[in-house]
């Protein structure tokens, strides 16, 4: 089943980017963002945008409230394209960006906290099946995040606390840039915490910054990668060496039951799904087990890193920040 369903994915990356030039050219890419204007930005605070979306039964914090900013960076939606990195000025990729990651994800932050979300020239999928062009075309990528973080510190941050938010290809980016702007940096004492979900973190990348190892540890990171209960994958790149449970906030081997479950959110935010999702450790990755409608027959559970556990970010969240400034 796993080989069959890789072999999938690595067709369909094929035949989606069968334009592609068969070599990353830097010079062939579409025009660097300049993180001065607006557009550039999926999500900013004191603005309207998908981030702000919040469930009915919540009452929105005006932005001048939060103290807390939150660097978010989406996952990877370009499929299809002539260039490896995605062009900013795609209007159709930029309405999928903020309707989905953006509004399904940066948001469960905006209870606690101010959300940056710059657009990026993201690679585009093929890249994580080709060896030898891939990792230019992600490097590329990388640097406008580097460049739309510095410009956040330089610009917005007047000094605030930050968490740094993420998920897939965003991960992928974001495990650098603790490692190069923050792990060994003065940056490292106003971060609460980072949330680098849905792909491979290794403990040996950091000199300093550790896993979190409870629900109110700041200065830490936490990540996971969620698939169904009993499934062992294989040759994917989606877990390290580490796994924090989102139920528990620990690295603990032992099962979290579904009555730890604060809310899942799919589709429809005024739809919560309370007490449905257990979960445990296995091998460096997450074990999930739920009956929630579409996803609950899935092996992988990647789409849904941040929307089976929503509610339970979204209150760690608060956590941290109240620790952090405790301190």
């Amino acid at each position: 089943m796993r080989s069959l369903c890789v072999s999938a994915i690595m067709l369909f990356a094929a035949t989606v980017s069968a334009q592609l030039p068969s070599t990353f050219n830097p010079n062939d890419q579409p025009a660097a963002p300049d993180y001065s204007l607006e557009k550039n930005w999926s999500a900013l605070p004191f603005r309207k945008d998908a981030a702000d979306k919040i469930p009915n039964d919540e009452k929105w914090v005006n932005d001048s409230l939060k103290p807390v900013d939150v660097f978010y960076i989406y996952p990877t939606l370009y499929m299809k394209g002539k260039t490896w990195n995605a062009d900013l000025a795609n209007k159709k990729l930029n309405k999928k960006i903020d309707s989905k990651p953006v509004q399904y994800q940066a948001s469960v932050f905006n209870a606690s906290c101010q959300v940056y979300a710059p657009r990026y020239r993201q690679s585009i999928i093929k890249a994580f099946y080709d060896k030898e062009n891939g990792p230019k075309s992600l490097a590329y990528a990388y640097e406008d995040v580097k460049k739309a973080f510095q410009y956040y510190i330089d610009n917005y941050n007047h000094g605030r606390p930050f968490i740094i938010a993420s998920h897939s290809q965003g991960t992928y980016h974001a495990r650098r840039l603790l490692k190069e702007m923050i792990d060994s940096t003065n940056l490292r004492k106003r971060m609460v915490a980072a949330y680098v979900i849905g792909y491979s973190i290794d403990t040996a990348m950091y000199k300093v910054l550790e896993p979190c190892r409870n629900e109110t540890e700041t200065g830490c990171y936490i990540t996971w990668a969620s698939f169904k209960k009993g499934y062992v994958p294989e040759g994917l790149d989606l877990f390290g060496n580490i796994c924090v449970n989102p139920l528990t906030w620990t690295s603990s081997l032992e099962p979290a039951a579904k009555v730890c479950s604060k809310g899942a959110i799919l589709l429809n935010f005024n739809k919560k799904y309370t007490n449905n999702v257990c979960t445990e450790i296995h091998d460096n990755y997450l074990w999930v087990e739920n009956s929630l409608p579409i996803i609950s027959g899935m092996d992988v559970l990647h789409i849904a890193d941040y929307n089976l556990f929503w509610y339970d970010i979204r209150q760690n969240v608060k956590k941290r920040i109240d620790a952090f400034l405790k301190k």
